[in-house]
């Protein structure tokens, strides 16, 4: 099987005919049977909050959430937290997650960790302690340093997340030999193979100034590159039960146009409901 998504649904435009309004999730699912959420990144939302966004969505419809940066050690760049406030975050995310984990509507949490959380004893037991803090909840890992990469450790490192059942995060983005990671399309966990393309903007991504946000992911992929990444997923789809696909090249509002191009490229139908047929709900 394979799915295709958008990181956040209502910075979309493409999706309402350029309309400059937000996306509302309701229109977002006649499109697309999966939607990455990172505000948990930024704050753990509320059980409320994650059954107003099922009520808005078919029963097939699923997400997946951003694990909070407490959880991916984000703060080490800053001040860090102690022990019992990182181990309470994981138990607040795993109460947040249990209306999606009984509705079947969680594909996964996603740990994207940040170019620091390098290759190290203490990283390689931090990866344990999520594992065992997350219990049997579905864990992606997205790394950014390249040395999980480097020194031939690529197929140790994938054979390590298949032994703690986790997803290895198949990413484009750019790269050298000091920052980001190279496209590696290998499968930890054969339940889901996870992609997500960043585009491939070498100077936004690298960029330091304060407005890096809009700048990182400017980038549309053209014609060649689809092609290219069609066959990179159907070459994927022998080896995992599901291949998901989620589009973040979203600075210049090209995400929902590549990944509805990718749809037809690799001629995948979605009988999601649009507006009209929610408000049968």
């Amino acid at each position: 099987m394979i799915t295709i998504g958008l990181t956040t649904w209502s910075e979309h435009p493409g999706l309402i005919n350029g309309d400059s309004r937000k996306v509302r999730l309701t229109e977002y699912v006649g499109h697309f049977p999966v939607v990455e959420i990172d505000t948990s990144f930024y704050g753990i939302p509320t059980v409320e909050t994650v059954k107003k966004w099922q009520a808005q969505v078919p029963e097939n419809f699923q997400f997946i959430l951003k694990a909070n940066q407490v959880m991916t050690h984000h703060d080490d760049a800053k001040e860090p937290v102690d022990e019992l406030t990182r181990m309470a975050a994981f138990r607040d995310f795993g109460k947040m997650v249990t209306p999606l984990v009984q509705a079947h509507q969680l594909k996964t949490v996603l740990f994207q960790f940040p170019p620091f959380f390098t290759r190290t004893v203490a990283n390689f037991q931090w990866l344990e302690t999520i594992r065992r803090e997350m219990a049997d909840l579905p864990v992606a890992v997205e790394f950014r340093s390249p040395t999980w990469y480097q020194d031939g450790m690529t197929d140790d490192v994938i054979a390590y997340l298949k032994s703690l059942q986790m997803t290895h995060v198949i990413t484009d983005e750019p790269h050298n030999l000091s920052g980001g990671v190279p496209f590696v399309p290998k499968v930890a966990d054969n339940r889901l193979a996870l992609m997500r393309f960043h585009g491939q903007n070498q100077a936004g991504w690298l960029d330091k100034s304060k407005d890096w946000r809009g700048k990182r992911t400017l980038y549309h992929y053209n014609d060649e590159e689809l092609t290219h990444f069609a066959e990179e997923v159907q070459k994927l789809e022998q080896q995992a039960e599901e291949v998901c696909v989620i589009f973040n090249n979203n600075a210049g509002g090209d995400a929902a146009p590549n990944a509805l191009a990718l749809k037809d490229k690799l001629n995948i139908e979605w009988h999601g409901l649009g507006p009209q047929q929610m408000d049968l709900f």
